[in-house]
């Protein structure tokens, strides 16, 4: 049986205040086509389907459009919701759709249902596991101790009660402790949201969602699809790609990327004025992608970002790197602000403010006030 993964499709999502919803038109149509090639019997969406819980209308308009491309197929499609999804909303409509072969995962009420299906080697039971934070689980179980993400998500994994002997795969949207991180993702605060891989050990495949970079973690039957898109900087190098699995039988998937080509693409470039300008340098270039420019002029460009737009139409960022800006990152620090998580930034706070290190007392009290934050129980 075989399956496309994706995840984190974002739609709506703005990078630099540029709307992405062209580009993400362009990728979906790339993806209806490849799917036509592979022919699967089923497509899953691990969750982030839209950037924002309460999403615009034209992004509702790409999301339904794609999604009666694939039931048009007569695919069977797999949909949970993410960390930028409203549960309610992706669940809307659910019990009518399923009649079309397409599934949409409920609202976390304790228990996850398999949709069951079956081939040359039997039946597969595929579970719907929406983001979940522990304060979603901790209601259905009020007997288990549920104090972060791990014994939130193992709770939930384990009252399923799969059958180990049977082939079963999981769609689900955490950070999974391994997973290597974007800009584009939200961080949380000193890695409360971890979920041990160990977690998901019994399945045959998971398909993950939340993380940007295609990437397994464990082995290769866990398994991040990533974005189909680059949505910040960060991921200027990352190649994006389609997740194909196919599942033969008990304890065997076979595992296959397709390389996504962008409409257009995220580049760096870095050089002075003279030369990002100079018709020899930049008609090498794609000079139609979303550009991240750092000028290396000692002075500063007059109106720099106008006068490179017309070059660069597309130019999203601009910076300089120079002796003077080299001088006030050494002042800022040697470590990059953004590399830290909040914990760290709030401890070097306090120990400035106070000639002293937090106590273990108010260390944790800290850490469990962010994570009451982080889930929005505060």
């Amino acid at each position: 049986m075989k399956f496309v993964h994706l995840s984190d499709l974002h739609i709506g999502k703005r990078v630099n205040d540029f709307s992405m919803l062209e580009d993400q038109e362009y990728i979906l149509t790339r993806i209806i086509n490849l799917i036509d090639e592979e022919a699967p019997e089923g497509v899953i969406l691990a969750g982030d389907i839209y950037d924002k819980s309460v999403p615009s209308a034209e992004a509702v308009q790409l999301f339904d459009a794609f999604l009666v491309k694939l039931a048009s197929r007569r695919l069977k499609v797999f949909v949970i919701s993410g960390n930028h999804d409203s549960p309610e909303r992706i669940a809307f409509g659910s019990r009518l759709m399923h009649h079309s072969g397409v599934y949409l995962s409920p609202v976390y009420q304790g228990e996850v249902t398999p949709v069951e299906l079956s081939d040359e080697y039997g039946k597969l039971r595929i579970y719907m596991l929406p983001f979940i934070k522990p304060a979603h689980v901790r209601r259905f179980f009020p007997e288990r101790e549920i104090t972060d993400y791990a014994t939130a998500v193992a709770t939930a994994v384990e009252a399923m009660a799969i059958d180990p002997s049977r082939r079963n795969l999981l769609v689900a949207h955490q950070f999974v402790t391994g997973a290597l991180r974007s800009e584009s993702e939200d961080i949380s605060v000193g890695g409360i949201d971890n979920v041990p891989a160990e977690v998901f050990e019994d399945f045959d495949y998971v398909a993950l969602g939340h993380i940007h970079r295609p990437q397994h973690v464990l082995k290769e039957t866990i398994r991040y699809a990533g974005t189909p898109l680059k949505y910040s900087f960060s991921e200027a190098g990352h190649d994006k790609s389609l997740t194909v699995i196919e599942c033969h039988e008990k304890g065997r998937c076979l595992i296959r990327t397709l390389p996504l080509g962008p409409r257009r693409d995220l580049l760096e470039i870095k050089g002075s004025y003279m030369t990002l300008t100079a018709r020899d340098f930049y008609r090498e270039l794609d000079t139609q992608a979303y550009y991240h420019i750092t000028l290396t002029d000692e002075e500063d460009i007059p109106d720099a970002i106008g006068k490179l737009r017309a070059v660069y139409p597309n130019i999203m960022k601009l910076d300089y790197d120079n002796q003077r800006t080299r001088t006030r990152q050494r002042i800022l620090g040697d470590e990059d602000v953004d590399q830290k998580s909040p914990l760290a930034l709030f401890q070097e706070f306090y120990e400035k403010q106070n000639n002293q290190p937090l106590s273990e007392a108010q260390l944790d009290f800290t850490v469990a006030l962010m994570e009451k934050i982080w889930e929005g129980e505060a």
